[in-house]
């Protein structure tokens, strides 16, 4: 217990001093996890929407291939996304590995599913009059898509913040494909992977308690946007 106290202690100190590497490691995580989220988002709000709305022959194949993407394993992605852009690799000429926009994209592939499953899930609780109400007031196919979208964006709102909170945290992608390399692609997790092994907590602890202020900052969000939808609906 005293080397539990000791060392939150002196991550605390490590705040408040503003601590150059501690910070740097932070901003990392965000850019990557930010980026990866943005691109994540642009491709499985769109799937998920035309998945939800689209009658088509393997639905419940796609739907089961979705959910069964949801339990896979960072590592497994991690290995998937290395034989490809490594030297021998198809991609390996635009050395993307031990790069940032490596672990974007295994972070992408990460998310995806997430996305475009719970987009799915909050579009298929809407209403169906208000497609038709609609489409006989003579909408077309992208301004009824827009009805369906907004009154669907608490949603969607969720389907994002829980995307961004599943890559903020992962470190399967990040030490595989970044290489944790010192100021350009150690994240918080795969630092305090490395800070563990080395057997030094504080920096450890501090991003630990960076991590999880933000896990609850993002399921606060996310609960406050459940909440809203709830009494949007009542």
């Amino acid at each position: 217990m005293d080397l539990l106290f000791d060392s939150v202690q002196s991550a605390l100190l490590l705040f408040m001093s503003f601590d150059a590497e501690l910070f740097q490691i932070v901003l990392v995580s965000l850019k990557v996890s930010f980026a990866a989220t943005l691109i994540a988002s642009c491709f499985g709000i769109p799937g998920g929407f035309l998945i939800a709305y689209s009658s088509f022959a393997g639905k419940r194949f796609v739907l089961t291939c979705l959910n069964t993407l949801l339990a896979l394993p960072t590592v497994v992605i991690g290995l998937v996304v290395y034989s490809f852009i490594s030297r021998r690799g198809i991609l390996g000429p635009l050395d993307l590995l031990y790069t940032q926009k490596a672990i974007v994209i295994g972070q992408v592939i990460l998310i995806v599913p997430v996305v475009m499953t719970l987009i799915i899930a909050a579009i298929s609780r809407i209403d169906n009059r208000y497609i038709m109400t609609a489409l006989t007031l003579g909408a077309k196919r992208y301004q009824m898509a827009l009805v369906v979208m907004k009154e669907a964006r608490y949603g969607i709102y969720a389907a994002v913040i829980a995307a961004f909170g599943r890559v903020i945290a992962e470190v399967g992608i990040s030490m595989m494909l970044g290489g944790n390399a010192k100021g350009f692609t150690r994240t918080m997790t795969t630092a305090m992977a490395l800070e563990y092994d080395k057997g030094e907590f504080v920096l450890a602890v501090a991003l630990g308690i960076t991590l999880m202020t933000l896990a609850f900052a993002i399921n606060l969000l996310f609960h406050f946007l459940q909440s809203r939808a709830k009494s949007n609906v009542i």
